[in-house]
């Protein structure tokens, strides 16, 4: 009794680490897709360029993490994951050191695309982690590891901006090659080493994340959720550092990045969304948080006005909406892991893929609302896309509710008929 008693406990202990490790690893990892946003004149300056050259620049990053997405993640169900995930950021940490020491625009373009082509090695770990979480807790164990990565996505701007004005910009890739060394290490020790999921070859593979979607009617409608907000989640983003910086309110970059900061919020919801998933209210948690997203917009949406009132509604704003985006997300993610444990990976592969297009469809939109319309444009924009996925989901809820009347009168039919 004893040694069975110990036996658990010592697997309990190596799944704790194993998801720590995955914590730490992901928030490291994501913030090397964004050390760059906010050093963008540092770098115009530093290669005598344009702001649009080095826009292409940051583009390229985010290309490349959307190629990985569709062709990389997949092959978390296909291959040995530890060793995929520490192959993967090991050229991460290559990327980074290349991208220290660019001598020019054309290198550090290079570089960058294969830090976003392989930093996808955080959307392998968020299924891994799943797989590893006892029966009853893949909320927790999910929201666990994604409030890590949201930390890192917060983190990495005000990072970028304290140590480039330290240390100047390459020491920020710098640290980033580092910390992501360190992750390596940590997971190479603490992620247990599992048989792949599947036998296939790779293009069969692709196709299968395809048949996925065609086949799965609940992972479609998580991907209209979660897509709906994440481009409400990206019009913010996009725009906002142009109204903080113009008038009436004249803030400078550093005061600016500050406010990704309001964004804790969001791993909260995280936590908060991964418990609602385990006791089975993931898809009722959803409708609530893409209300609480949609109505964060009218706070936000006073951003503009002059005064200290508009900042702090602004704020509240941000925290209430970052809630609402990671709660939709979390709770999208809890639900479709669980659609085909053994396709967990292209399950997240579908998902996110068409959920980063979404967030390419937000910046998009909100760059013309706000070259139209200004803020007001954008906070139309920002409140209408999560309303857009809140009446999606009131008509999906509407089509469950009808599904379980007519299973509960099939059952009541058939019950007389039973006995008899």
């Amino acid at each position: 009794m004893t040694s069975r008693a110990n036996g658990t406990d010592d697997r309990a202990g190596t799944r704790r680490r194993a998801v720590a490790a995955m914590t730490f690893a992901t928030g490291v990892i994501v913030a090397n897709n964004y050390y760059a946003q906010p050093l963008e004149d540092a770098l115009a300056e530093a290669f005598h360029a344009t702001s649009s050259q080095v826009g292409v620049v940051l583009t390229l990053i985010q290309l490349g993490y959307a190629f990985g997405l569709a062709t990389i993640v997949p092959l978390g169900d296909l291959l040995e994951r530890r060793k995929l995930v520490v192959t993967m950021l090991s050229m991460t940490v290559a990327g980074m050191v290349v991208v220290a020491i660019a001598p020019s625009l054309t290198v550090l373009g290079a570089a960058a695309t294969l830090v976003g082509l392989t930093t996808v090695a955080a959307q392998v770990l968020v299924p891994f982690a799943a797989h590893l979480a006892p029966e009853g807790q893949q909320g927790k164990t999910i929201s666990t590891v994604m409030s890590g990565l949201l930390i890192g996505v917060l983190v990495s701007r005000v990072v970028a901006g304290l140590v480039s004005q330290a240390l100047g910009w390459r020491a920020v890739f710098v640290l980033g090659a580092v910390l992501t060394a360190v992750a390596v290490i940590l997971l190479w020790r603490t992620l247990p080493v599992l048989p792949p999921a599947t036998k296939m070859h790779y293009f069969a593979l692709l196709r299968s994340v395809v048949s996925l979607v065609r086949e799965e009617p609940v992972l479609r409608w998580r991907v209209v959720y979660s897509a709906t907000s994440y481009a409400a989640f990206s019009a913010l983003w996009t725009s906002i550092g142009f109204m903080l910086a113009a008038p009436p309110h004249n803030f400078e970059q550093g005061a600016i990045g500050l406010f990704a900061l309001f964004g804790v919020a969001g791993a909260a919801a995280a936590r908060f969304a991964g418990r609602l998933a385990d006791r089975g209210w993931a898809h009722h948690a959803v409708g609530g948080f893409l209300l609480v997203s949609t109505l964060a917009w009218l706070l936000i949406g006073q951003g503009a006005r002059p005064g200290a009132g508009a900042v702090v509604a602004l704020a509240i704003g941000l925290l209430l909406f970052d809630l609402g985006v990671q709660g939709v997300h979390v709770s999208n993610q809890a639900i479709v892991y669980a659609l085909r444990p053994e396709a967990r990976s292209r399950l997240n592969s579908a998902y996110m893929t068409l959920y980063f297009l979404g967030g390419a469809v937000g910046s998009g939109l909100s760059a013309a609302a706000y070259a139209s319309n200004g803020w007001l444009g954008v906070s139309v924009l920002g409140g209408v896309l999560p309303a857009i996925g809140l009446a999606f989901w009131l008509v999906d809820t509407a089509f469950r509710r009808r599904r379980a009347r007519v299973g509960a009168r099939a059952v009541s039919v058939a019950a007389p008929a039973t006995r008899a």
